[in-house]
């Protein structure tokens, strides 16, 4: 198939894929998060009818999906930070604020509905809501019991991405502050050590060797102090997307490389799912599995994407910023709706599509909510209201 050439991507140029990836890997979270309510894995609050076989359909994005969002957040931090100058402490302020205020919110307002329903369906708690939210606000992990251990409140459940992001956010600024061109070298150290088709194994055999030596030792926790594993995955994975929004050769060639890309995903996928059937007692083995999948759909996202997606649309501005708080609600949406669905006993094919639009709907809604809430708009991930006028007005201007 012959591709119709597209230009470098130049980092003061809008990079339009990268836009609709991150509105792409924000949606994903409905439906997976939907998921998560009927099938056997672990999760806050469970459906009394249970699906397994969604569990393979699931697997296609649960190990890449999260590793997206810390691309697509590495390239937008990269370039809202630019380069050659060491960035300001009025910079880091903003964008504190844009990740720390929603996870306040998020911690003292959207997460406790979802604890207390975790602790009535798990733990037997017969209080109110507002019996509860005492309890809450005091921490500790009173709730325990020998199946699911202890629950520690407060909590940030689902917005664990917001700290994990800010931190290597914090990392980044810091080595820029230090070395000025440093964003510049990782950009092409990586072109060249990515070049041509190392893009499709070199990070795949790093993330398969980080996975082999590192994730028995230290189990997935979302807990930011005690997740060494995870912190180096996607703290690589993170300065990835800050040398692909600076690098336009790595673009290029997961665009090259996406057909490739996919076809290794797709074996990889089929290979995890016939070793997890079969109970093959190779736990290497699947962890190969796992990582030609989680980078071959990572690539070949990546490449579809620049190939399909580099380009605006009247709806991108707008779904570009509804998605932020879509994601700080949908968690205790889906929980709620659940929640109040549960008496009607409704059957899997009709409840699960109706969490999803209604999730989606009550997102959207919330979205505009919070376009109208004034100086709660930052809590929402949004930016205030005068930088929007001054942003219009000085877009208004250069157009004149």
């Amino acid at each position: 198939m012959t591709d119709t050439p597209t230009p470098p991507a130049h980092p003061y140029h809008r990079q339009y894929h990268l836009d609709w990836l991150r509105i792409a890997a924000f949606g994903l979270l409905v439906p997976y998060h939907v998921g998560m309510y009927y099938v056997s894995w672990d999760w806050h609050v469970k459906s009394s009818q249970w699906h397994t076989a969604l569990e393979p359909w699931m697997m296609l994005s649960s190990p890449w999906r999260m590793d997206l969002l810390f691309i697509v957040s590495g390239a937008a931090t990269a370039l809202m930070l630019g380069s050659g100058r060491p960035p300001s402490f009025a910079w880091l302020r903003q964008r504190s604020a844009r990740l720390l205020l929603p996870l306040l919110l998020g911690m003292l307002v959207i997460v406790p509905p979802q604890s207390w329903l975790e602790v009535q369906r798990r733990y037997g708690y017969a209080g109110s809501y507002l019996d509860f939210i005492p309890l809450y606000l005091r921490g500790g992990s009173g709730f325990c019991d020998a199946v699911h251990g202890c629950l520690v409140l407060p909590t940030w459940n689902h917005l664990w991405y917001l700290p994990y992001l800010f931190a290597y956010t914090l990392l980044l600024w810091g080595a820029l502050r230090w070395r000025p061109g440093l964003l510049q070298g990782i950009a092409q150290g990586g072109a060249r050590a990515l070049a041509g088709p190392r893009l499709l194994w070199l990070p795949l055999a790093l993330l398969f060797g980080w996975r082999l030596l590192m994730a028995r030792r230290f189990p997935a926790t979302h807990a930011l102090l005690d997740d060494w594993f995870l912190h180096g995955q996607y703290l690589a994975i993170f300065a990835f997307g800050a040398a692909l929004a600076h690098a336009g050769s790595l673009s290029q060639d997961a665009q090259r490389w996406r057909w490739w890309a996919l076809l290794s995903a797709v074996t990889g996928w089929l290979a995890l799912q016939g070793l997890l059937m079969s109970g093959a007692g190779w736990p290497w083995l699947r962890g190969l599995a796992f990582s030609v999948l989680q980078w071959g759909a990572l690539v070949a996202a990546i490449g579809f994407a620049r190939r399909h997606w580099n380009v605006d649309h009247p709806w991108r501005k707008t779904l570009a910023e509804a998605v932020f708080p879509l994601y700080l609600l949908h968690q205790t949406l889906i929980i709620l709706l659940a929640h109040a669905l549960r008496p009607w006993a409704l059957p899997f094919e009709a409840e699960a599509p109706l969490l999803v639009a209604a999730t989606f709907a009550l997102g959207w809604l919330g979205y505009r909510l919070a376009l109208r809430s004034g100086p709660l708009r930052i809590g929402f991930g949004l930016k205030p209201a005068a930088a929007v006028r001054d942003a219009r007005q000085t877009g208004a201007t250069r157009r004149a």
